[in-house]
């Protein structure tokens, strides 16, 4: 039986993966910088509340995740499809995530830069949106697509609940052909074709960032 026929199969089941990855790391990133920012308020009001989600987001493993939001929550009422559950926890784990990053970027940033845009009359405000938070940002970068990386990786959870992505498609596959080594050593082909090209740019955007501040 001819492997190559199956390779279309397995170009849904990536894309699928790539769709989960980009709404995971879009909607995830958005919250995960809401989460910084609330954990580094001084309203005790936010910040609780921002640092309890972070760390459950933190501890809970990621397929966890998926099966509280796909298996769980029906129980209360709320009912979601597999491919909507799989982005809703996969983003609720990159969301934990990186709002350490974030938090971390900005904690890297010298307090000097602080007191001289204070010194020239800046409020404490537009000092944060205008100073200390872009160059937060710049350096949270490396490490963001880093995880990225890894969001693309995970997405090989959601074939845990039903979701046609690159894994289930191999599994499918593999249960026809009976051919496992060879089904799956493709499939881990395809995260590397995917991973190592993205890990080398997320090195190369990491040295340039590093010569910029330098």
């Amino acid at each position: 039986m001819n492997l190559a026929d199956y390779l279309p199969q397995l170009g849904q089941g990536l894309l699928v993966s790539l769709q989960l990855t980009v709404i995971s790391v879009v909607a995830g990133y958005a919250i995960g910088l809401a989460f910084a920012l609330g954990v580094a308020s001084r309203n005790p009001w936010l910040r609780w509340p921002a640092l309890v989600l972070v760390e459950v987001g933190r501890s809970i493993p990621a397929l966890v995740v998926l099966y509280i939001v796909y298996y769980g929550l029906p129980s209360v009422g709320i009912l979601l499809d597999s491919f909507p559950a799989a982005a809703a926890g996969l983003t609720f784990t990159v969301a934990a995530y990186s709002s350490e990053m974030f938090r971390a970027g900005i904690r890297s940033v010298p307090k000097g830069q602080t007191e001289a845009a204070l010194a020239l009359g800046l409020s404490r405000r537009s000092v944060f949106g205008r100073v200390v938070l872009p160059q937060g940002l710049r350096s949270a970068i490396p490490p963001l697509m880093g995880l990225a990386i890894q969001s693309f990786q995970g997405t090989s959870l959601a074939y845990s609940i039903s979701v046609n992505e690159l894994m289930s498609q191999a599994y499918q596959i593999s249960a026809v052909t009976f051919q496992y080594l060879q089904v799956y050593a493709i499939t881990g082909l395809i995260y590397v074709i995917i991973a190592v090209p993205s890990t080398w740019a997320s090195v190369y955007v990491e040295h340039r960032l590093a010569r910029g501040q330098a």
